[in-house]
């Protein structure tokens, strides 16, 4: 007997919000798309290109009090957070023309040295522009076929209909996602970009366990329309959804307090992509999947294979 946190003896009338809903999120994704065109995205240092500085200091490190020494030298643009431990800090600096990565290592060093603390140099990276370049295409090229890929897919396993409602979904979530980056100016990076595609994967299979209901009710429920088919069938599903997001939310927030500031930006994007991706597979998903007509007639096989019709006759 499986576990249920929830004892529902009727239908919820999931659908009869669809239109709300699908008005919320048109505009949300219109504001998304807007923000993206004027405020852009806060491309981290693996797109932008610049340096990255690895110290170590004997004492935990006192982020606000390098953040001011950094300032104070001219560096407008550094980020300071801490790396795995207090004691291990991570610099990051925009690209500077026209100065070499070592010599503003040095730099650095010697303005986190003036006031007498000893620190030490772990490392220092340097990415060019042409790579960053190179990871947005290869990012956006990513989400593109992930995309496509799925859309083949969910048309095989299902139908057309499903497919196109699931892609919407998975689009709306992706869109979202990154508004929500561009409005709040979040830094978007390689981690950000992994959550980005992680949201699509977790999106995805709450859609394709809404889908399978739905196509298994409308062959078992011989007399209902479709729209209380798919009730049915979200709110039979209700249980694994609710139990899915709330353990999957209980471990990101654990990474966001814990993980520390590395992947604040991941635990983010996951959180947020969360909350969408199982709305998205009720309001998105179905929505799209009725308003396009699908019904019973086109989930039924056309063909029913009958015993013993593979044998020879005698």
């Amino acid at each position: 007997m499986g576990f249920q946190l929830l004892k529902l003896n009727e239908t919820i009338n999931f659908m009869k919000l669809r239109v709300p809903a699908m008005i919320f999120s048109t505009l949300l994704i219109i504001g998304s798309i807007v923000s993206l065109g004027v405020n852009q995205l806060n491309w981290g240092l693996d797109f932008t290109g610049g340096t990255l500085i690895e110290v170590g200091y004997e004492q935990s490190a006192d982020l606000e009090s390098i953040r001011a020494q950094m300032l104070d030298a001219g560096y407008t643009d550094a980020v300071v957070q801490n790396f795995g431990s207090s004691q291990d800090v991570l610099i990051r600096l925009a690209p500077r023309e026209g100065v070499k990565a070592v010599d503003i290592g040095d730099q650095v060093m010697v303005t986190l040295r003036a006031d007498g603390t000893k620190v030490d140099m772990r490392r220092i990276e340097f990415v060019g522009p042409n790579v960053g370049d190179e990871l947005t295409e290869q990012g956006g090229l990513a989400m593109l076929v992930a995309l496509i890929c799925i859309l083949i897919y969910v048309a095989m396993r299902f139908e057309y209909r499903f497919a196109l409602g699931s892609v919407a979904a998975l689009a709306h979530d992706v869109i979202l996602t990154l508004g929500l980056f561009s409005v709040l100016q979040l830094e978007f990076d390689l981690t950000v970009l992994a959550a980005v595609l992680a949201v699509i994967g977790y999106s995805l299979n709450d859609t394709i366990v809404v889908s399978d209901r739905i196509r298994e009710n409308f062959r078992k429920i011989r007399k209902a329309e479709p729209i209380e088919i798919i009730n049915i069938s979200l709110t039979q599903t209700l249980n694994r959804t609710i139990i899915t997001s709330l353990t999957t939310i209980l471990v990101l927030i654990a990474l966001f307090y814990k993980g520390g500031a590395l992947i604040h930006g991941f635990a983010t994007a996951l959180l947020f992509g969360v909350f969408i991706g199982t709305y998205s597979s009720v309001y998105i998903a179905s929505a799209v999947g009725l308003a396009l007509g699908i019904s019973r007639d086109d989930l039924i096989p056309t063909e029913i294979e009958k015993e013993g019709e593979d044998l020879d006759p005698l």
